[in-house]
């Protein structure tokens, strides 16, 4: 009986070992804004993850800064962390900003260097930042993204997307971020019929101005993207963090999206 204890916790141990957890969150205006309280509270949310990306950095003083700082906060939570931050988006139309990775060393290597994207800078307006990761001796690729508001059609940068699969046919991409476009929307379709599937199915991921009936969340614009045959999704959803606050106006301090996330095993 004893041995068969032992080899049920050594089966546990290795099943979560084996299984990844990755979150992505817009984390609105992510610089100097933020103060260390909301810094401490959001290493709070994010601790057991393995890996964070993080979207609307503050591209002037004080975004990386910030990231810096946040990562000293989560390397005195238990687990050693480390990060790199993009340079600047490039597109001129729209706000420039930059993108974060943050992750556990005991859990994921960084294989490379993380580059922004170069081929189709100039029809993404904040063109998305890779990073190769490697785990358990195979890789993954995060594609981390944010697209310009809805009302200035994000379609027409998210179409681009079709073509990074054969831009990049070594990787295993995993598209993640703020896409301001709901999956159902066709311009996702090239992407599903090249057997990429969206984590997320009608989940809204933005906060409104002020519940409603208790509802509370707006629009399904954060969501991850992955090709099916290449990895298994084990578990994902969302961090409703905003019911940790009096009112929307208190959450919205923290960000306007809350963090989505997945847990997977690669093929």
């Amino acid at each position: 009986m004893k041995n068969v204890l032992s080899l049920f916790f050594l089966l546990l141990t290795f099943l979560s070992f084996s299984q990844t957890k990755v979150l992505s969150w817009n984390l609105e205006n992510f610089g100097k804004s933020k103060s260390t309280v909301e810094l401490n509270y959001i290493a709070k949310k994010v601790s057991t993850y393995d890996i964070i990306a993080i979207q609307e950095v503050v591209a002037g003083y004080g975004g990386a800064q910030t990231v810096a700082k946040f990562v000293q906060i989560l390397n005195e939570k238990g687990f050693k962390w480390d990060y790199s931050i993009s340079d600047p988006t490039t597109g001129s139309s729209y706000k420039t900003e930059r993108y974060a990775f943050i992750w556990k060393t005991s859990k994921v290597k960084l294989k490379n260097n993380p580059w922004l994207e170069k081929k189709f800078n100039l029809e993404i307006d904040r063109e998305p930042y890779f990073s190769t990761f490697e785990i358990n001796k195979k890789t993954i690729t995060l594609v981390n993204f944010h697209a310009i508001t809805k009302n200035k059609q994000p379609e027409t940068e998210i179409k681009f997307f079709k073509f990074l699969p054969a831009e990049y046919p070594n990787l295993n991409l995993v598209f993640l971020g703020d896409f301001n476009c709901p999956e159902k929307h066709t311009v996702f379709f090239p992407l599903k019929k090249m057997g990429y599937d969206s984590v997320l199915k009608n989940q809204k991921t933005t906060l409104k101005l002020k519940c409603k009936n208790d509802i509370c969340l707006a629009s399904e614009f954060d969501n991850i993207f992955y090709k099916t045959s290449s990895l298994k999704i084990t578990n994902s959803g969302i961090i409703k963090f905003y019911e940790d606050f009096d009112s929307l106006q208190e959450a919205r301090k923290i960000s306007d999206h809350i963090p989505i996330w997945f847990e997977f095993q690669l093929n």
